[in-house]
């Protein structure tokens, strides 16, 4: 059975606004129950452990699609995401893949995370998938490959568009810019249209632009696996 590590978000301040962030339910559930009902096993930890913090937009009405309607109405779930395991616990040996679910929050915690850049590092290193969707490619901001070089540098990627930034509002919000962090890293960045499914995979690299794409990442990941 292969083994797949989700990493979620630990941080729920959206900048200074006084509003809430965390990771976006859909970019989660999809993911998840895509592998999850392939008999993929799915072990899931942040930074802090415990319960990571949701977005409350990715709760709203308008955000929900058939993966997040199940994940509401999943107990069993939830209990395991009220349960996650430490970031600094998880070893890469007991794993054959890495994902990231989007949300603003990684902007703010695992961009900068020691645990979470070392143990990217060591998926790549033990030639294997590292994937991330929407603001979760953040989290490549400090890795490195072995030389010293940005780990996508010269690597095709994606991730939530400036101008879908400027869409939500939140330009000026957060720390920084996913495309523009991306082109700085040495990355070749390239999008889809505003809010449609795009993702793409470079190697062990695979990357989605939105929560649109957070299925086509799970697809990607699961043809790897």
């Amino acid at each position: 059975m292969k083994k797949v590590l989700f990493v979620l978000t630990s941080h729920e301040d959206l900048g200074n606004t006084g509003e809430k962030t965390g990771f976006w339910i859909e970019e989660f559930a999809s993911p998840y129950y895509l592998l999850k009902d392939k008999g993929v096993e799915i072990t899931l930890a942040s930074p802090k452990g415990g319960q990571p913090p949701i977005d409350p937009k990715s709760d709203a009405p308008d955000a929900q699609t058939p993966a997040t309607v199940r994940f509401n109405n999943d107990n069993e779930t939830k209990q395991l995401l009220a349960n996650t395991e430490k970031l600094e616990n998880v070893n890469q040996q007991d794993f054959d893949a890495l994902f990231f679910p989007g949300g603003h929050g990684p902007l703010w915690d695992l961009a900068e995370d020691k645990n979470s850049i070392e143990l990217i590092e060591a998926f790549i290193q033990n030639n294997k998938t590292v994937a991330a969707v929407c603001h979760a490619p953040a989290v490549f901001k400090n890795t490195k490959n072995q030389d010293g070089t940005p780990l996508v540098a010269n690597k095709k990627v994606t991730g939530f568009s400036n101008t879908e930034e400027e869409a939500v509002q939140l330009t000026n919000v957060v720390p920084f810019l996913v495309e523009d962090m991306l082109k700085e890293n040495g990355g070749i960045y390239s999008k889809g249209a505003d809010w449609g499914a795009y993702a793409i995979q470079d190697g062990l690299l695979i990357t989605g632009q939105n929560p649109a794409s957070s299925e086509l990442v799970a697809e990607k990941l699961l043809a790897q696996l």
